[in-house]
């Protein structure tokens, strides 16, 4: 993959945006494809792991939303595609999450993101620049955790109640 990037990076900025986008559309838009499969009836019987059952609990609730907000993760989309086509989400609803979702993704891969991957391979040689961008990532994950437990919790929504 890193070799495609670096290629496409080669390309005009809209070529490579556009190709990123349409790599993206086609990747997302087959996963939430086999989502739909599955629920058609490829797995009868069986009950989805509780990752995949929260996630199509949250997928299904917050419906478009959530697939566009999962192009601004590592590892989540997949996830949250896949539990978009299993709860059986329509395709209109399912492309008013992807489209944007697909196009914020390139927007990051054809800029920030592909600056950030040279980056990574240029610090291979300076290890203390690989621990200073670790440091800053975990900073960055840990204040985001604490902020996204305390809105949670400012919020009521820390989970049922022992008498429910």
């Amino acid at each position: 993959m890193n070799d495609v990037l670096e290629s496409i990076r080669s390309w005009p900025w809209f070529w490579a945006w556009l190709t990123l986008f349409g790599i993206v559309v086609v990747r997302a838009g087959s996963t939430f494809a086999i989502g739909r499969l599955i629920a058609a009836g490829a797995a009868r019987g069986r009950e989805p792991g509780p990752r995949l059952a929260g996630a199509i609990e949250r997928v299904d609730r917050w419906g478009p939303p959530a697939v566009t907000l999962s192009f601004l993760t590592v590892g989540a989309q997949t996830v949250i595609n896949l539990a978009a086509g299993l709860c059986r989400m329509t395709v209109p609803r399912y492309l008013l999450g992807l489209v944007p979702g697909a196009a914020l993704w390139a927007t990051i891969w054809a800029s920030i993101g592909a600056g950030v991957v040279a980056l990574l391979r240029s610090a291979g040689s300076h290890p203390a620049l690989v621990a200073l961008v670790v440091a800053v990532l975990v900073v960055v994950a840990v204040v985001a955790s604490a902020s996204a437990r305390g809105s949670r919790r400012h919020r009521g929504d820390e989970g049922p109640s022992p008498s429910e």
